[in-house]
C-alpha cells in the first residue's frame, strides 16, 4: 500500500492543496480562495471538502493509497501549538486553533501538523530540493509577505516559543512603509509582491512617468507579473523596481548571512520567476553589506522544486516527522 500524505499552503491570497507520496510527488493538487471574510469556522468546512474531494479524485486512479496524515503551512503558524497567531496577512484574528479544528474534521488521521509557510518551504527543499545535503541554509518565500525559514546544523530553527526566523520583519529603513503587521520599515514592506508595486507607484510619481506601461494600471490592480512584462519591453520604471528591491533583498539577506552563515539562501515565490532582474542586484547587494568573511561564499538560488510545490511538499513532510516521533 503506497503511503502519501495531504500537504497544505494557505497563502494570504489562495491556499493550496496536494497529495504528496514519500518521494515529494505531488500526486494532484488544487486550491480554494483564502477568505476575507474571517470566518475560520466556514474556511475550516471549505478547506476539509476540498481535502476531501482531492482524497476522493486521487483514490479513483490508486484505491491502495494509505493517506497518512495533513500538513499545513500557513502564515505565523507555529508548530508547537498548533495554532496561527495573528496573522497579518490573513483575515482571522487572534490565536486561531487550526490543529485542533481539523482533528474534528479527520478523526482518523494519524497526524495533523503545522508550521509557518516559510518554514515548510525550508522543509520541502532541504528533503527534496536544491538544499540536500546543506546543514545550514536559509529560505525566503517572496509573496504577498516575506517569510523564512532557517536550517542550523539540518535541523529547522524554531526558537523557544515557535516563531523563529521572521526575517521580513526586520527593520529595514526605520521609521518607513507601514507593513501589514502594523509596524513601520520592515523588509516586508519593500520585498514582497505588494511591495514592488508599492515601488512602482512611488517612481511613477517621483518622476511624473505618464510614458510607462505601468502608468495606465490602477494601484488594486497592478502586480508583479505585469511589472516584470514591462521590465522585459525596457519598461524603465520596471527596470528600477527590479533594481531598487534587489538592493533592499540583498541588504536583508546580509543580516541573515550574519546571524547564522549559511551556505545558501533560496529565493521562493512569483516575483522569483523574474530570473536575473531580482537575482542580480540582490546578488550585488548582499557582496556590498557583507563582512569581509563571508564574501563571496553564500549563494542566492532559486527554489529547486516545481513553482507552487515547495510549500506543500515542505508541509506534507511534516507528517512523516510526527509519525516519526
Amino acid at each position: 500500500m503506497k503511503k502519501v500524505a495531504i500537504g497544505v499552503d494557505i497563502g494570504g491570497t489562495n491556499t493550496a492543496i496536494g497529495v504528496v507520496d514519500a518521494e515529494g510527488n505531488v500526486l494532484v493538487k488544487d486550491n480554494i480562495s483564502t477568505p476575507s471574510h474571517g470566518n475560520i469556522d466556514l474556511y475550516i468546512n471549505d478547506l476539509s471538502n476540498a481535502i476531501r474531494e482531492l482524497t476522493k479524485k486521487v483514490k479513483m486512479v490508486n484505491p491502495e493509497l494509505d493517506i497518512l496524515g495533513i500538513g499545513i503551512g500557513a502564515p505565523n503558524g507555529n508548530y508547537y501549538n498548533g495554532t496561527i497567531e495573528y496573522a497579518p496577512n490573513l483575515s482571522f484574528k487572534g490565536v486561531v486553533h487550526f490543529v485542533q479544528l481539523l482533528k474534528v474534521q479527520f478523526p482518523d488521521l494519524q497526524a495533523i501538523a503545522l508550521t509557518n509557510d516559510a518554514n515548510a518551504a525550508a522543509i520541502g527543499e532541504m528533503i527534496y530540493g536544491g538544499a540536500k545535503g546543506m546543514a545550514n541554509f536559509a529560505m525566503y518565500t517572496l509573496g504577498t509577505g516575506v517569510g523564512s525559514g532557517i536550517v542550523v546544523d539540518g535541523k529547522l530553527v524554531y526558537g523557544h516559543d515557535g516563531f523563529a526566523g521572521e526575517c521580513g520583519h526586520t527593520t529595514l529603513i526605520p521609521g518607513g512603509r507601514l507593513c501589514g503587521c502594523g509596524a513601520r520599515g520592515h523588509l516586508e514592506a519593500y520585498c514582497s509582491a505588494p511591495g514592488m508595486k508599492r515601488t512602482a507607484f512611488e517612481i511613477m510619481a517621483r518622476d511624473n512617468c505618464s510614458d510607462s506601461l505601468l502608468a495606465d494600471k490602477s494601484f488594486n490592480e497592478l502586480d508583479s507579473k505585469m511589472i516584470f512584462d514591462a521590465a522585459e519591453k525596457g519598461d524603465k520604471v520596471a527596470l528600477e523596481v527590479f533594481e531598487q528591491t534587489g538592493k533592499w533583498l540583498g541588504q536583508g539577506l546580509a543580516d541573515t548571512v550574519h546571524h547564522n552563515s549559511p551556505e545558501a539562501i533560496f529565493l521562493f515565490g512569483g516575483p522569483v520567476a523574474a530570473g536575473e532582474y531580482i537575482f542580480k542586484p540582490t546578488r550585488e547587494s548582499l557582496e556590498a553589506h557583507l563582512l569581509p568573511i563571508f564574501k563571496n561564499k553564500i549563494k542566492i538560488l532559486p527554489s529547486q522544486l516545481k513553482p507552487g510545490d515547495a510549500a506543500i511538499v515542505g508541509a506534507s513532510a511534516l507528517v512523516y516527522g510526527e509519525l516519526e516521533k
